[in-house]
Parts: structure tokens; C-alpha cells; sequence
């Protein structure tokens, strides 16, 4: 048999950004729906498009627990890039009315950091994936998460060429400012990905928390982990 190769460490990705913060947005209508299609399997799918899909009372209040706890942070954000989704951006509008007196950072919104595409089966619930298409949930469950694309959808490999592309524009025109991301559990897991440097293997990470916080602060040129999937200001 070949001998496997070795697995040398990840070589860094060389950055100017001071440092790098990923929140995702609060919760959701979408995420209480697929918690009690899970409990009860549930296979209705709603109209309508995932990129609508508005944040619950709950959601709002992370938000606002998120933006109180950015507005006391000596070292908060000094340009917050933001998904095109409702969720995402009323998380960030909520967040930024909490700023008080002080002055919010500037934020663009980027469609690179929109969630991940599931083409076809958008809204629906693991459930109703499966009702409505049984093959299709059977060759998804026989493949890697990571490199599994759905018809019409993306892979979180996809995910993370998006992001890679981004945060190498961020780099140009963001030199030396620190960077807060609102967006979603797909785009944490990428940046993660991508920031760990060139040949990183996948990541084997725990769910991404509604309004949860990570992030990565500049050392020597690289980005290295500060906090992962951090709740503590909730």
C-alpha cells in the first residue's frame, strides 16, 4: 500500500486586520421551527424566501444583549460587514441602537457573508427535506457535510471560498481596523476555516449559538483565536 502522506501544519494566513469578529444573528423564526420539527417531525414548509425569515422576540433580545456588550468594549468594532438577511441585519440595527451616545461603526452590507445556500430545499426543516425528497436526503446523509451540495444549494466549501474572497478584499481596504461580521453559523465555521491558514483540514466545530461571539485577534501578521462560539454577554 502507498505510504500516506504526512500532514504538515496549516502555513498562516498573513493579514493587516487587527482582528477579526464573527456574531451570528439572534435567533430566529426558522430556528424554532426546525427545533420542534426535530421534536414532533413536523413536515410543512412555509412560503415565502429564508432570506425574509425574521427574528423571534427571544432574537431580538440577543441582539440587544450583543450590541450592549459591543457598545462597552474598549476594543469594539471599527467596520462591521453584514449579511444581506433580515435576520442578520435586524440583529445588527438592534445591536447598533444600543450604542447610546457613542457613534455606531460604519457597516456594508456583503452578500458573501449571506447564509449558506440550500437551493431547492430552502426552508426546509431536516424532516421535510427527507418527506419531500427521499434519495436526495439519503445521498446527503452519505456524504461530508463539508463538500455536500444540495440541487440549487451550495457546499460549506462554497461557503468558504466566498469568505476567503472576502476577507482578502477586507485586507486591502480594511488594513489595521477591527472587523465585526453579523452573520450566520455558516460564515463563523468558514472564517474559522480559512483564517486557521492554507491546508487547514475541515473543521470539527460544535453548533455555531444564536448571537453567539468569535473571534481572532491580529498576532505577528496572523489572526490567531480569541473566542469561540462565546454566549458569556447573553
Amino acid at each position: 500500500m502507498p505510504t500516506p502522506l504526512p500532514s504538515p501544519p496549516p502555513l498562516p494566513t498573513i493579514t493587516r486586520l487587527a482582528s477579526v469578529t464573527v456574531v451570528r444573528h439572534g435567533e430566529s423564526e426558522a430556528n424554532v421551527r426546525y427545533r420542534r420539527a426535530a421534536e414532533t417531525g413536523d413536515v410543512s414548509v412555509p412560503e415565502g424566501r429564508a432570506e425574509d425569515t425574521p427574528l423571534t422576540r427571544l432574537g431580538e433580545e440577543q441582539a440587544a444583549a450583543l450590541g450592549r456588550w459591543l457598545a462597552q468594549a474598549e476594543d469594539g468594532p471599527e467596520l462591521v460587514v453584514c449579511s444581506p438577511y433580515a435576520r442578520a441585519r435586524r440583529s445588527w440595527e438592534i445591536a447598533a441602537g444600543e450604542f447610546g451616545d457613542r457613534a455606531a461603526p460604519p457597516v456594508v452590507v456583503e452578500e458573501r457573508v449571506r447564509d449558506r445556500e440550500n437551493g431547492v430545499f430552502a426552508l426546509h426543516s431536516p424532516p421535510a427535506w427527507r418527506a419531500a425528497d427521499p434519495q436526495e436526503w439519503a445521498r446527503r446523509e452519505r456524504s461530508e457535510e463539508w463538500t455536500y451540495r444540495p440541487p440549487g444549494g451550495e457546499s460549506l466549501a462554497d461557503v468558504a471560498l466566498r469568505v476567503r474572497g472576502l476577507l482578502g478584499d477586507l485586507d486591502a481596504v480594511a488594513a489595521g481596523r477591527r472587523v465585526l461580521i453579523v452573520a450566520h453559523d455558516a460564515v463563523a465555521l468558514a472564517v474559522a476555516y480559512v483564517l486557521e491558514g492554507l491546508g487547514a483540514p475541515v473543521p470539527d466545530r460544535p453548533q455555531v449559538a444564536n448571537a453567539s461571539v468569535s473571534s481572532w485577534h491580529n498576532a505577528g501578521g496572523r489572526l490567531v483565536p480569541g473566542v469561540w462560539n462565546s454566549t458569556g454577554h447573553l
